[in-house]
């Protein structure tokens, strides 16, 4: 396939088919990637265009579609042959990377349009332009600009939502039942997906390798140096053991108690006194 125009109209065929499933996302992003050398701009001016026209359960779809096409772009850019990145003509040297941070703002406009119509798609939005954040997957000055838009934002609709009338709520287009489920089902294929991205943790790079864009595992890092990548793997695994751990409380305290004792029975514990005065705790130590 060659036509340009071939390409452009069976992409959109694709991309209008695009539900929450991987097997759907990735489909796209092969294709995609695929024909990014011949009409990667056309491509991605029939992303804008679905984005702005599209429903609002299916403008969250292409939104985890561009999450996943930025994460395979960058790891198709790090697999690439020394020869085709010195010798590509391309400017945009991070395929669709690029495009996603140029048109950052719109695509948050459209994903999550002004009013009550927008909001079942806020919280994921903000959630993947965090991840995009904590990844550099986008300049974290370009994300705090749109987070600063969404903040804003919401601070006007409560101050209008507070003035506004009833009747022009139900102006607002409202989803149907059929949509609802749709969304409810979508929503736990794509909950289910962020529990297994928990456990990817960074890989070192280890060298060039001719790129297969059918075949591509989660790239949820840059390529960095192999220091950084040692780093960057133990971040990950601290951040996730800590996000997974309470604050320390008394049943703690009650389970290091009792784990010190069964480690160091000749360690007994005696209580205060009852002496006001006397505020350290008194040991018996066995020294024999």
């Amino acid at each position: 396939m060659h036509d340009p125009f071939e390409v452009r109209m069976q992409f959109l065929g694709l991309i209008r088919k695009l539900n929450a499933s991987q097997q759907s996302i990735q489909k796209v992003v092969g294709f995609a990637l695929k024909y990014f050398s011949r009409c990667g701009e056309d491509l991605w001016e029939c992303i804008i265009e679905e984005c702005q026209k599209g429903s609002i359960n299916h403008r969250i779809n292409i939104l985890y579609f561009l999450d996943s096409l930025c994460e395979t772009s960058l790891l198709a850019k790090a697999h690439q042959l020394p020869e085709q990145s010195s010798s590509s003509k391309q400017v945009n040297n991070a395929l669709y990377v690029d495009y996603v941070s140029r048109d950052l703002t719109q695509i948050v406009e459209c994903v999550v349009p002004v009013g009550r119509q927008g909001l079942p798609n806020l919280p994921s939005t903000k959630q993947i332009l965090e991840n995009w954040r904590t990844k550099r997957i986008i300049e974290p000055q370009k994300v705090d600009e749109v987070f600063s838009l969404l903040s804003s934002r919401d601070s006007a609709q409560d101050t209008i939502s507070a003035t506004a009338a009833p009747s022009a709520a139900k102006s607002e287009p409202h989803l149907s039942r059929g949509e609802i489920f749709k969304r409810i089902e979508e929503d736990r294929e794509r909950h289910k997906r962020l529990r297994e991205r928990r456990w990817v943790q960074a890989q070192p790079h280890t060298g060039p390798a001719v790129p297969s864009y059918s075949t591509f595992t989660l790239a949820s890092f840059l390529p960095l140096s192999d220091t950084e990548n040692a780093e960057l793997a133990l971040d990950i695994e601290f951040e996730n053991e800590w996000d997974a751990t309470s604050d320390w409380n008394e049943d703690d305290v009650e389970a290091t108690a009792e784990e010190r004792e069964l480690c160091h029975p000749h360690l007994k514990r005696k209580g205060f006194t009852n002496d006001e005065d006397e505020g350290e705790q008194e040991m018996d130590i066995d020294l024999s």
